[in-house]
């Protein structure tokens, strides 16, 4: 790993989809001073802004070059179709790969769930959209149907649109991935925050500063267990006795004080008059 002064601040890249923004909270709260910057990139370039050196760590799309990146593995997108509302594939809750056979299926250049001419469901169109955002322009004017992960049909919503999970279609799967010849402190620490490690655990910055923090109390509060205990029974024998000792004082200075009150009435009403 290198020097944490070597990269006081850390750079992530994301493509589009992917919501960063439950990391990125983690990371101010545990690292306040090291700066996160998120770098926006289209789904083609996050794998070469990581190996240009363009950003410290990415949340990509699977499958990348895993002789130069790193990858963890996150989580698995649900595959949908985008198509009009009042399209006849709105009638049904999910749809079967075969149902598209006969539709018109925008198949993208920026196509994330690996389709090929020959896997593609559906007739082709006259023309590959160079942008998902395009196939979606295309929908909407009711030419054909689009096959995308959930992510993007949220991503490029729209009011004349909806969409249904794809049963048994091909699915994306997110990833975070780092240069393998570059896991410095901080990656680590953006894995650990991924993972769901807490500070205590991390193997990256953040459980450097929590560890001595947390070793001196730990000890204090072994050295302090006994004496909290025996002080503790110390106090309770002096509250008890001191509550017996208190009662039994009030109690007689209480009756005490009736009775030399009791006295001192009578003997004021016993004084003849002068």
């Amino acid at each position: 790993m290198t020097d944490m002064q070597v990269n006081p601040s850390f750079r992530l890249v994301y493509v589009p989809g992917v919501t960063p923004g439950k990391w990125v909270r983690v990371w101010s709260e545990r690292l306040p001073d090291v700066p996160l910057e998120l770098l926006a990139v289209p789904f083609g370039d996050g794998e070469r802004t990581l190996r240009e050196g363009g950003a410290d760590a990415g949340l990509v799309r699977l499958p990348v070059d895993k002789d130069v990146l790193s990858a963890i593995p996150l989580y698995t997108e649900t595959t949908v179709v985008v198509f009009p509302k009042d399209h006849w594939l709105a009638a049904a809750e999910e749809v079967p790969l075969d149902d598209l056979a006969d539709e018109v299926v925008f198949h993208p250049l920026d196509d994330t769930l690996g389709f090929t001419a020959d896997t593609l469901p559906g007739r082709p169109a006259i023309a590959r959209p160079d942008r998902t955002e395009d196939a979606i322009e295309l929908v909407a004017a009711n030419v054909g149907v689009l096959l995308v992960p959930q992510s993007l049909a949220r991503l490029h919503h729209r009011k004349d649109l909806t969409y249904r999970p794809v049963v048994e279609a091909p699915q994306s799967q997110v990833a975070l991935a780092w240069p393998q010849e570059r896991t410095t402190d901080l990656v680590e620490e953006f894995i650990g925050i991924v993972r769901g490690r807490t500070v205590n655990s991390s193997r990256g910055r953040g459980a450097g500063q929590a560890a001595p923090e947390a070793q001196p109390k730990k000890a204090a509060a072994g050295r302090g267990k006994p004496q909290q205990k025996a002080g503790g029974q110390r106090s309770g024998a002096q509250k008890s006795g001191g509550q017996k000792a208190g009662g039994q004082r009030a109690g007689s200075q209480k009756a005490g004080g009736a009775k030399a009150g009791g006295r001192g009435a009578a003997a004021r009403r016993g004084r003849p008059k002068r």
